[in-house]
């Protein structure tokens, strides 16, 4: 005697379906830089958000190295400039009337090219236009060491460690502070090759659009979520793993041009749901119906339980994928 059991049933319905490829990474930034002094001199000015966790725009002013040398230097090289530029004028001159007193000699006077450079005083001519290149050179060398006194954000950045600060005297080389971009963060996923199939991987060039990805991770007891893009692999295979990682790009991830978002903050341990390639004619079911060995109850036509083995693909998530046993 079978006693009747009352049971949640679905019916199978096969469907065109986006794949989701589960990954797990930590949010590194695109960029970060150790800043470093290219010229000498005391630190006479530093900027209000120059402290660690600060936040700075490109092009910020981050401190200001005494200028008082490199000003000096700048005058000095302006003066021998102009000095420059004064030789080479006399000597033009001087060249006009030796040219005129050259055409005055006598036809039949020895006038080869050697000596006729000579007397219009072309070599003398060369070197004040030599004189006037090495001046102007040292102008720019000058005036770029009196830019190199203000230090600017390269980009908009977040202070990791600064190692300077006011009043202390810093040398060609000496690090400033660490800092690293908020403009644009990164993830690298580890896809098993298992998985690979699943997804739409670049060519050489890189992914033209770049699958979506939702980005999610617990935050004082509540799930929250983050939208990236796929944007490279990096071309081998980890050799302890075996799994190739593609890297992921969030577009402001501190949420500075969109007030209210949450930050995601650099160093975060994150999990991936990424979008793969549509599947035909497959059918989708919750995982926790899915028992030991890729078995699933089926129903039959006498309304009688059946313990039916199914072919699944090998993906993680809350919903398995079955490609043969259900019709």
């Amino acid at each position: 005697v079978y006693a009747a059991v009352t049971v949640d049933v679905a019916e199978v319905v096969k469907e065109n379906q986006h794949i989701e490829v589960q990954a797990q990474g930590t949010v590194t930034p695109l960029q970060e830089s150790t800043l470093l002094a290219e010229v000498k001199g005391r630190v006479i000015e530093v900027a209000n958000e120059f402290h660690v966790g600060g936040f700075v725009s490109r092009d910020d002013i981050l401190l200001r190295i005494d200028p008082r040398d490199y000003q000096t230097n700048l005058l000095h090289a302006q003066a021998a400039l102009e000095t420059a530029e004064s030789a080479l004028v006399q000597e033009k001159g001087r060249g006009q009337v030796a040219l005129r007193e050259w055409e005055k000699l006598p036809k039949n006077s020895q006038r080869s090219p050697e000596a006729r450079d000579l007397y219009l005083r072309k070599p003398q001519l060369e070197e004040a236009n030599a004189r006037l290149l090495a001046a102007q050179a040292e102008l720019n060398t000058a005036r770029d060491n009196l830019e190199r006194t203000i230090i600017r954000a390269p980009y908009d950045a977040l202070i990791r460690e600064k190692h300077t600060d006011l009043g202390q005297f810093v040398g060609a080389g000496t690090p400033l502070a660490d800092i690293f971009s908020v403009e644009t963060a990164e993830v690298r996923l580890p896809i098993p090759q298992s998985k690979l199939d699943y997804l739409e991987l670049p060519g050489l060039e890189g992914y033209e659009a770049g699958s979506a990805i939702d980005l999610y991770t617990d935050v004082g007891g509540v799930i929250k979520h983050w939208s990236a893009r796929l944007h490279r692999t990096e071309g081998v295979f980890d050799e302890r793993s075996r799994a190739l990682y593609t890297v992921a790009r969030i577009e402001d991830p501190y949420g500075l041009r969109q007030p209210g978002q949450l930050p995601l903050r650099m160093g975060t341990f994150v999990n991936a749901n990424i979008q793969g390639r549509e599947l035909t004619d497959v059918v989708v079911l919750p995982r926790y119906v899915l028992r030991a060995g890729s078995f699933v109850w089926v129903v039959d036509e006498t309304m009688h339980l059946r313990n039916r083995q199914v072919t699944s693909l090998r993906t993680g998530g809350d919903k398995f994928y079955i490609t043969a046993g259900l019709n």
